[in-house]
């Protein structure tokens, strides 16, 4: 096994706590049903995602008014209401962040799917983010996650060697896009197994 000399971590559901829901379930009155369908069809993940790839928010919205014109309301509120689905940040690893930035052996970088408009109201909120070495949002390189390409510039720009990385993200798909390239990819569970995790690669944080 190659020695780890680079970190990458993912934000939102691993440093950061987003979720539509606490707008949204507020709205619908509790009724996760409806919730729910309205996410599947409407405001839909594969929809928000198009925007963490550059899609301008504005544009997006009056696009899904014109074709759901029923739901201007709710859809309106999906960018309008964006900084109440912001949570607070993930204390336990946020804290395994810090160790890793404290080892000097190791260079700590981000890769998030993330819209270019509404990335700076993370960066004012969120004082942690002023540590990384550099932050990759897919949003301003107009691609994203699970794409080759947001990968290759995170290797690029901040000159890592893929099997000397370690990618950290919540979400299987994108963790499959990162091996298939070299790099180790850990499916983030929670901060005890993030430990577990780094420890397998002879990176201890307690």
């Amino acid at each position: 096994m190659n020695e780890i000399k680079n970190v990458i971590f993912d934000l939102g559901g691993v440093l950061i706590d987003w979720n539509p829901e606490y707008v949204y379930l507020d709205v619908f009155k509790g009724d996760r049903t409806k919730m729910k369908w309205f996410f599947d069809n409407i405001c839909t993940m594969d929809w928000n995602e198009n925007q963490d790839a550059g899609y301008p928010l504005a544009k997006a919205t009056e696009e899904r008014v014109a074709l759901f014109p029923e739901h201007e309301e709710l859809i309106r509120m999906y960018y309008g209401r964006w900084e109440e689905m912001l949570g607070e940040q993930i204390d336990p690893t946020v804290d395994i962040l810090r160790q890793l930035i404290n080892n000097t052996a190791l260079k700590v970088v981000a890769l998030t799917n993330w819209s270019a408009e509404t990335f700076p109201v993370a960066l004012e909120r969120f004082d942690f983010l002023q540590w990384f070495e550099g932050i990759v949002v897919s949003g301003t390189e107009k691609t994203r996650k699970p794409f080759k390409e947001i990968y290759d510039i995170t290797l690029n720009r901040f000159d890592l060697v893929a099997n000397e990385s370690i990618f950290i993200d919540d979400n299987a798909r994108n963790i499959e896009a990162a091996n298939q390239l070299g790099i180790h990819g850990l499916h983030f569970k929670n901060a005890n197994t993030l430990k577990n995790q780094l420890s397998s690669h002879k990176i201890k944080v307690i």
